[in-house]
């Protein structure tokens, strides 16, 4: 019962199989060969414009190559205050921006407002010569507390980062969980609502690794083969990442494995929202689940064969009681039903007898 995270799920069969198949013969290596072409026209013709596309190994790479391509180390680099690039990259985006300043702004459910945003933005703009100017907004789709932005408030924050001369940088690391949310075409939760950069993955969704960085501002681009080869990301036999990006994209395949891990997540958290000693905080709208449980009730999930991560509650606005804890799970395109139902059977009839009132428990569209 493994709901640690959608990392720790293995490879489509689909993408394991074009791997295998793309390793028969030669090929021109550093990303000339066919199968990454292939894999950037296809990113064309899923968000439905030019584009262009550079594809990496691993997340941190891409989020940390995207923000060097905006910004320098004199820029501000805005995002929630625990957003993945703040508190999990180890630095990396300041690293590939040669210093640059990240700035964390604070909202509910990890979630950016533009009032918000604009009070982080006249602090800094109070000292110009002191500060460093503000050069990137970063968003995450969907972000680190399952959160997805709509179609609107994308919009709201990117007018407003555009009308300080920002560019929009979008980790998209689970954009697939996010599209399946909302039922929305790709290109209308990133350019068409303002994004100019983004991180798109694959990893969390059934890739081995492979991610890709895609400018829908290509001037951004200019030096971009530059900056990934003196990373280190020029990889060598690139055409195993085309060959990942390009089944993972074949029929729908990517947004096949996402719904299937948001069907699996409402299914845990109906579950979870009728046991004795559990509570949700927010139902979920992709494929993380958030629930305050009792500790006697974790101890024996844990010693069940349960996996998940204790997660920091804090500025969440959540009430714990001392015999509580706050608590993420995960799930991914291999969560089966099996799985989700013998975890919620040990729960009901292990959990306490008498436990915390736990919310009331809706249906949303990531459940659809």
């Amino acid at each position: 019962m493994q709901f640690l995270s959608d990392n720790a799920a293995g490879v489509t069969r689909k993408i394991m199989d074009a791997v295998v198949e793309a390793s028969q013969g030669t090929s021109f290596p550093y990303g000339a060969d066919l199968e990454t072409k292939r894999a950037e026209e296809m990113l064309r013709r899923v968000f439905e414009c030019d584009l262009s596309a550079w594809l990496v190994a691993t997340g941190t790479a891409a989020n940390g190559l995207a923000l060097g391509a905006a910004t320098t180390a004199c820029g501000a680099i805005f995002c929630h205050e625990r957003a993945h690039v703040m508190c999990d990259e180890c630095g990396a985006p300041e690293m590939f921006t040669g210093g640059s300043k990240l700035v964390g702004v604070a909202g509910k459910r990890g979630k950016v407002s533009v009032a918000a945003l604009n009070e982080r933005l006249a602090i800094l703009k109070a000292a110009p010569g002191r500060h460093p100017r503000p050069s990137v907004l970063s968003l995450a789709q969907a972000n680190e507390f399952g959160a997805v932005y709509t179609v609107s408030e994308m919009a709201a924050l990117a007018a407003r980062a555009h009308a300080e001369d920002m560019i929009v940088h979008l980790d998209g690391a689970r954009f697939a969980n996010a599209v399946v949310a909302f039922d929305k075409a790709p290109a209308e939760l990133s350019w068409k609502a303002g994004v100019d950069i983004m991180s798109f993955g694959v990893s969390k969704n059934g890739g081995m690794a492979c991610e890709a960085v895609i400018f829908f501002d290509q001037k951004l681009a200019r030096e971009f083969h530059l900056q990934r080869k003196r990373a280190g990301h020029s990889i060598a036999k690139g055409r195993f990442l085309g060959a990942q990006m390009r089944a993972y994209l074949d029929q729908g395949h990517w947004l096949e494995s996402a719904a299937r891990a948001n069907r699996q997540a409402a299914r845990l958290a109906a579950g979870l929202a009728k046991t004795p000693g559990a509570r949700l905080p927010w139902a979920p709208e992709s494929n993380l689940v958030f629930a305050i449980i009792n500790r006697r009730l974790d101890q024996m999930l844990r010693e069940s064969g349960g996996q998940y991560y204790e997660w920091p509650h804090d500025g969440l606005g959540c009430s714990l009681t001392p015999d509580e804890v706050f608590v993420r799970f995960a799930t991914s395109f291999a969560t089966t039903a099996d799985e989700v139902d013998r975890f919620i059977a040990i729960a009901r009839a292990r959990s306490p007898a008498r436990a915390p009132r736990h919310v009331k428990w809706r249906e949303n569209r990531a459940s659809a």
